[in-house]
């Protein structure tokens, strides 16, 4: 098959010329039409469900929302794990499925379930399933402000101009909006005045709903028409509203001006927001699932400039790019091409230097872009995007890909000259498809078992798996790419530009002097041959002795110019004092050289699926595209301004800070996305106590706390659902409710309209819609000794006080309830710092173990970052080593012989010694980033020995020569160009990545570049002076050995 395809190119070689520049052109188009992301898809198959459920404590919403929802959801076909939180007012339950399920069709079973609930929850409240959004989420963060509009004004305009536009691009899946304030047409009762009149709450209610109702008529029709009846009578303004009759007594009207001010106010709010300390309405635009974040963040950019101008008419400021997660785009895909570009520049030079000849230099070279591409194609086809990931994996290839074309065209124009030579010189079509099929089949073999070492990585399950297997699959669609390349473009070329062109018949200057070196230095090896030996082990002893001092993360910290700053204050904060609090903070950011803007964003967001109370706070603080060394130094200043001493750098990047009645977690966007995926939590270590007696679970949940505290690499260790919130509890006394004819409902729904206000109906002005509530007037609503004063009516009419009915004190409740599982739970989390993942995950197990004494019924889970390390690993290692098994069968095809296949097997780990040492010098953290690197060197290597190897063979088999030293050192020499080539152009392609590690798009790639490079240093040495003395004392040789 082989033969018939090199055969084909050969003789129809413009015919594969065509093919190729037509590939080139349409890979062309398929790199600009891909998608720009920075990562992948990510996030697991899930469906959220959010239910508001206005007026509600936390403990009423687990009771009677949450627990309804998870028992109807549990058991729908298809889910992996359910977890859920209860906040004051809202519940949100996460539905996670299992992997590679429909999410279109999960998202129809939930809604199925969800239509089973009937009447189930509480009047009124209804589960919403929240919209589908990417893994990244936040497409563009961006601010209003204006110092003439008010903050009624400025949230109006947001609401019905800014957001609908928004709404309307394509890719946009919400707009979450915090701050501001709601306009609402407020009737603020005077309970002293309800109790003077003898009226109730209910009674205004009523008067209210139908002094705005809104009401169809109907048409009229007679022989030729039909005429809609078109009936206007709503009342449109608070003066209108306020002269409604509520009661005629006694021939006097009494109105609801008479017993409640009527005014336009604000809604009670849930969030509020600031720009640069400025009062601000703050606007996060989410992307959906799959969209383009660069594309669609171009086209919002391009309607926000539309807009900009009609906002400047009306003295508002537009603060864009407030967060920008296509600024990291931008900087990564550059300066990913860049290194791409580079080390095609640099691989170009070293194929001249060695070859010395324009045109091999050039075949040798077009492999790279044509490879590139079509992995390209490949993966476009499929869906694939572009992101760092998939372009670090064609980084990465750079070398790989151009390796198959060198050893081809090497060997042509090695043979060509030599046939040149001959007294009767064969065709040159001949000597061109002789010398290809010479090394055809141990490329092929080479390059299956590269794509076999790489095959565990796309097995990764999880985050993980999401990851990386992009990465994977653009190696792999290169180097097969490469091999394809190298079967019909390289033979062809090398017909079209060889057969006939004058060739030297000697080498290259260059190599010319390093085959003379390097016979010599085979010659001395083999003289001391034991000595050589010994110094191996040496190496391979020193480089294992090193491996304990290395330390376990998921991925480094990624430099994307932009840091999130939490904040927590004590549940029960006001968002008034948190964004008080949070103005202090932002003048200490901004006076932090290289902080461009900060944005501080309290609450949450109506309809988005965030459970913070008032108490928590997020700050978007943007740096810019600036270098990774200068981002470490913003934050350090970060921290030591906030914290108030110096902490030294660390892998992870996180630092919980000190600041007067707040605590502060630091973190990137995309590190936190990621670990939120794994665990539901910004944290890399999560461990979760299960039981049922909340008091017993948060005993438990402060003892583990304290624990966690006092083991060295741990810290900013939180227990995520802290007790005490403050809270005034109604209780109603049965007993007089019996006495005075009083249902419990009738209790609550006057107190419910009193405080979180009764939403009666919509005035309509326009295109938009105004809410009218009813609830109690500011002076009553925060004294508790009026709160005991609100008057009940019992069925007979008599007036009662709510104290009469109720007991009414201030106690402690709770901020937010936790179910995993539809089981209660208390979570914990802590970050790991400067310390190895899995060693210090093995300590807290062992230090819980011996001083952990849970309450009966109680038990705990790890989850989080550092687990899916662990799991990560395990997964890698396993798959890794079946991997292994067929690499093996493989090889033993290749080469025939079980001794030379375990002598190459042998001398691997000597070949990874220059990657671990590389590691030690640069820092000496293993990720599964770095974990791709080593088995990307695995596989470099194995396929040089399989090369060199696969020669000795050849010469022995084919050339009839006997298994000497002389065979050796020639078989060595013939096959010197293509290993030092191959080493340097994979090298300098790399280098570029090597040297730019840390650097914005180079944080995950750049380890493993630079462990590649330090590898091939060491891979280098093994099978130029290693391999080849090991093979000669005892690797063995005959005719057929191997397959051919």
């Amino acid at each position: 098959m082989m033969s018939v395809l090199v055969r084909f190119a050969i003789r129809f070689y413009g015919v594969i010329i065509g093919l190729a520049i037509l590939v080139i052109v349409y890979g062309g188009y398929s790199l600009s039409q891909s998608d720009l992301n920075v990562f992948p898809e990510f996030a697991p198959t899930q469906v959220v469900i959010q239910t508001e459920s206005p007026g509600l404590s936390a403990s009423l919403v687990e009771k009677l929302v949450t627990q309804p929802i998870e028992n109807t959801i549990s058991g729908a076909i298809g889910i992996k794990s359910l977890r859920s939180q209860s906040i004051p007012g809202l519940s949100i339950i996460t539905v996670i499925f299992q992997d590679k399920s429909d999410i279109y069709r999960n998202r129809q079973i939930v809604a199925e379930r969800l239509n089973m609930l009937g009447n189930q929850l509480p009047p009124g409240i209804v589960p919403n399933i929240t919209p589908l959004t990417s893994s990244a989420s936040t497409v563009l963060g961006l601010g209003v402000t204006s110092d003439k509009l008010s903050l009624m004004q400025l949230r109006t305009l947001v609401d019905w101009h800014l957001t609908p536009h928004l709404m309307a691009i394509p890719g946009v899946a919400d707009v979450n909006v915090y701050g501001g304030e709601v306009r609402q047409f407020q009737i603020k009762i005077d309970p002293r005045k309800l109790m003077l009149y003898q009226l109730n709450v209910q009674d205004v209610v009523n008067a209210a709903s139908r002094a705005t109702g809104v009401r169809g008529a109907g048409y009229i029709q007679n022989d030729n028409q039909r005429i809609i009846l078109n009936s206007q009578g709503q009342t449109t303004t608070p003066e209108q509203l306020a002269n409604i009759t509520l009661l005629r007594k006694l021939g006097r009207t009494i109105r609801i001006r008479d017993v409640a001010e009527v005014t336009e106010g604000a809604a009670p709010s849930i969030s509020a927001a600031a720009v640069n300390g400025q009062p601000a309405v703050y606007l996060s635009v989410q992307g959906q699932l799959g969209a383009n974040v660069y594309a669609l963040t171009k086209q919002l950019e391009r309607k926000l400039a539309d807009i900009k101008p009609s906002l400047t008419t009306q003295a508002v400021t537009l603060h864009e790019g407030l967060f920008r997660p296509a600024n990291f785009i931008e900087t990564a895909i550059h300066n990913l091409r860049t290194d791409i570009l580079i080390g095609s520049v640099l691989v170009v030079l070293v194929l001249f230097v060695f070859l010395f000849n324009v045109r091999t230099a050039v075949i040798s070279a077009t492999a790279i872009p044509l490879s590139l591409l079509t992995a390209i194609v490949v993966l476009y086809q499929y869906g694939v995007g572009l992101n760092i990931m998939v372009l670090g994996g064609l980084a990465i290839a750079l070398g790989e890909v151009v390796d198959d074309a060198i050893i081809d065209t090497e060997n042509i124009f090695r043979r060509l000259r030599e046939n040149r030579l001959l007294v009767q010189p064969l065709p040159a079509a001949k000597v061109v498809f002789q010398a290809s099929m010479e090394v055809r089949s141990s490329v092929v073999y080479a390059t299956m078992i590269v794509a076999l070492v790489f095959l565990p990585l796309l097995t990764l399950s999880g985050v993980a798996g999401k990851l990386f297997a992009p990465l994977g699959y653009a190696y792999i669609s290169a180097i097969l790419a490469s091999l394809v390349v190298a079967l019909t473009l390289t033979p062809a070329l090398c017909y079209a530009l060889l057969a006939n062109a004058p060739l030297k018949n000697e080498d290259s200057p260059l190599l010319h002097w390093l085959k003379q070196r390097y016979v010599k230095l085979l010659h001395l090896i083999e003289h001391r041959y034991q000595l050589i030996l010994a110094t191996s082990f040496i190496c391979i002893a020193l480089g294992l002795a090193v491996l304990p001092l290395f330390r376990g993360q998921f991925i480094p910290a990624l430099r994307e110019g932009h840091y999130i700053l939490h904040m927590t204050a004590v549940p029960g904060t006001s968002e008034v004092q948190t964004l008080k609090l949070g103005n202090q903070v932002t003048n200490v950011l901004l006076d932090i050289p290289g902080v461009r803007s900060v944005a501080q964003w309290v609450g949450r967001a109506p309809n988005a699926a965030d459970t913070f109370g008032t108490h928590y706070s997020e700050f978007e603080v943007e740096i810019g595209t600036v270098s990774g060394a200068e981002q470490e130094r913003i934050l350090h200043n970060i921290r030591e301004e906030l914290a108030g001493e110096t902490e030294d750098d660390d892998a992870d990047g996180k630092v919980e800070l000190g600041f007067v009645g707040a605590n502060f977690a630091i973190n990137t966007f995309l590190t936190e996305r990621i670990e939120e995926t794994i665990s539901g939590y910004a944290a890399g270590l999560v461990i979760n106590i299960y039981g049922q007696d909340l008091d017993a679970l948060d005993r438990d949940a402060q003892k583990v706390a304290n624990l966690l505290s006092n083991i060295r690499g741990v810290r900013d260790v939180m227990v995520q659902s802290p007790p005490e919130t403050p809270e005034i509890i109604i209780r109603l006394k049965q007993e007089k409710l019996a006495l005075w004819g009083l249902q419990p409902m009738d209790v609550l729904d006057t107190v419910k309209a009193c405080y979180e206000g009764v939403p009666v109906n919509h005035v309509f002005m326009g295109n938009r819609s105004i809410g009218v509530s009813v609830l109690l007037n500011d002076a009553s609503r925060d004294d508790i000794a009026d709160m005991r004063n609100i008057p009940i009516f019992n069925p007979e009419g008599q007036m009662l006080k709510l104290s009469d009915v109720a007991y009414v004190a201030q106690e402690g409740g709770r901020s937010k309830i936790l179910h995993a599982g539809a089981k209660r739970i208390q979570t914990i989390t802590a970050n790991i710092s400067g310390r190895d993942q899995a060693l210090l995950i093995q300590e807290i197990r062992n230090t819980l173990h011996k001083k952990l004494q849970l309450n009966s019924g109680n038990y705990l889970e790890f989850s989080g970052e550092a687990e899916a390390n662990a799991q990560s690993r395990q997964d890698l290692i396993i798959h890794s080593l079946v991997a292994g098994v067929a690499i093996f069968l493989m090889l033993y095809i290749a080469f025939g012989r079980l001794r030379n296949l375990m002598l190459t097997f042998a001398n691997l780990p000597f070949a990874l010694i220059g990657g671990v040492i590389a590691t030690f010098f640069t820092g000496g953290w293993i990720s599964v980033g770095t974990l791709v690197g080593f088995v990307t060197l695995f596989g470099i290597t194995l396929r040089n020995s399989i090369m060199m190897i696969s020669h000795f063979q050849h010469l022995v088999d084919k050339e009839g020569c006997r298994w000497n030293l002389e065979t050796c050192i020639r078989g060595a020499s013939e096959r010197l160009p293509s290993v030092l080539m191959t080493a340097l152009v994979t090298a300098l392609g790399l280098l570029p990545l090597a040297i730019g590690s840390g650097e914005p798009g180079r944080e995950i790639e750049g380890p493993m570049a630079t462990i590649i490079v330090g590898g091939l240093i060491s891979s280098t040495i093994l099978n130029l002076l290693i391999l080849p003395t090991i093979m000669l004392h005892f690797g063995r040789f005959e005719k057929s050995d191997a397959l051919e």
